[in-house]
């Protein structure tokens, strides 16, 4: 009966979204279906990167030497419909002395601190689009999900085999620059691939994101992620949400500012009753050609009770809470990290430095700190080279770690 009740519910928002496609011609398209399939584009990217990692408690250092080939097809438009497919395989090449976690490395490789980028191949995308307009479409099929700065849903493409979702989804954008995004997944495709448990989840998920600009004040943005994960259900949740982005200035010089909140309840079969508060904040100062910033994030916990912290099963992790990511998982006391940084440009490179400091949000436990410091240096329209590291400061309940990479992109 649930789940009857969230596909209707489920089907009569993304109806609801049809209801506001605009009415914008469709750009120009293919006359034979043929045509559609000549007339499309292909695109390969390698991405080969090495990483380091010294963590405490291991007896080796992880060396992982991987390379990323990914092979992708979109045709062009006939009568609305285009289709894009996308494979990938992903090799340990050179060395690789590390655990790709979750059970995807042998008993021995245990001795080597995780770096999550299992070896194998795979679809990565196959999907049908109908375009109403150049504006809005339907979406069916294995998709990326990228909604606001990805804190709640993303495709965690930081890792070399990014998260996907078996999904029907609708996606508008409006004359004033607002956008709605309303989906229903099945599946979800994790990082460590179809061969592991924990690399195949499947769901009974609602996602609703709507970005809505004000001229001359900001962008608002209200969520409602409903996850229902019936293979980890610890993952189940339910989280309504609002962002508030503002700024003020010029492009020569300007502040900009982002508040944000969000509640959160368990859903369906997560044995934890409980709910949590999410909290950020974000200032910056860009004055050419640098730009300073500082921020707060408090995901909400309870120290005497297991399970029941703010929780992000589909967010891409690594691009918050520190670099190490040491914080994958929200600790039962919640978690504090407060952050300042600065990034810039010289010619066409682009650097970030970050500081964090990290706590408990619900007692007075200390979880350390950590320093990042990227640089992304593009060589032509086709390479580029990225040079990161990571230095976390902790504890024994999250001990030091050191990581370090050098990655290279070739795109065709």
């Amino acid at each position: 009966m649930l789940l009857l009740k969230q596909n209707k519910l489920t089907l009569a928002l993304l109806s609801a979204g049809l209801l506001f496609t605009t009415s914008n011609a469709l750009a120009e398209e293919s006359g034979s279906i043929a045509e559609a399939v000549t007339e499309g584009k292909a695109q390969v990217t390698l991405r080969y990167r090495y990483e380091f990692v010294d963590q405490d408690g291991f007896s080796k250092n992880a060396n992982a030497s991987t390379l990323r080939t990914r092979l992708n097809y979109r045709t062009s438009r006939w009568n609305g419909f285009s289709v894009f497919v996308e494979a990938e395989n992903i090799s340990h090449v050179i060395v690789d002395n590390f655990n790709s976690g979750a059970g995807t490395s042998p008993p021995g490789k245990s001795i080597y601190p995780v770096v999550a980028d299992p070896k194998g191949t795979e679809v990565n995308q196959a999907y049908l689009d109908y375009n109403f307009n150049d504006s809005s479409f339907l979406r069916g099929g294995r998709q990326r999900i990228l909604l606001d700065n990805q804190r709640f849903v993303g495709g965690v493409g930081w890792r070399q085999n990014e998260q996907t979702y078996d999904a029907v989804s609708y996606t508008s954008s409006f004359s004033n620059k607002a956008k709605l995004f309303v989906g229903y997944v099945w599946n979800v495709n994790r990082i460590f691939g179809g061969d592991v448990p924990a690399g195949d989840h499947e769901q009974d998920t609602f996602l609703a994101n709507l970005a809505f600009p004000i001229a001359g004040a900001g962008k608002l943005v209200g969520y409602w992620y409903d996850i229902d994960n019936q293979d980890a259900a610890t993952f189940s949740t339910s989280t309504f949400g609002a962002k508030w982005a503002g700024k003020v200035g010029g492009d020569e010089a300007k502040f900009t500012y982002a508040l944000e909140y969000a509640y959160q309840t368990d859903k369906a079969n997560n044995p934890v009753d409980y709910s949590a508060k999410y909290y950020r904040l974000d200032a910056a100062f860009k004055f050419q050609p640098l730009t300073i910033f500082v921020g707060f994030e408090s995901l909400g916990g309870d120290q005497n009770r297991s399970g029941a912290a703010f929780r992000t099963p589909l967010a891409t992790l690594h691009a918050f809470n520190g670099w190490a990511d040491k914080f994958l998982a929200t600790p039962n006391a919640g978690l504090n990290d407060f952050f300042v940084g600065a990034k810039g440009e010289f010619g066409k490179n682009k650097w970030t430095l970050v500081y964090h400091d990290f706590a408990a949000e619900d007692g007075s436990g200390d979880y350390g700190s950590e320093f990042d410091a990227v640089l992304v240096t593009p060589i032509n329209k086709h390479y580029s080279l990225l040079f990161k590291a990571a230095f976390y400061s902790g504890d024994t309940v999250y001990p030091d770690t050191t990581k370090l990479w050098l990655m290279a992109t070739a795109k065709f």
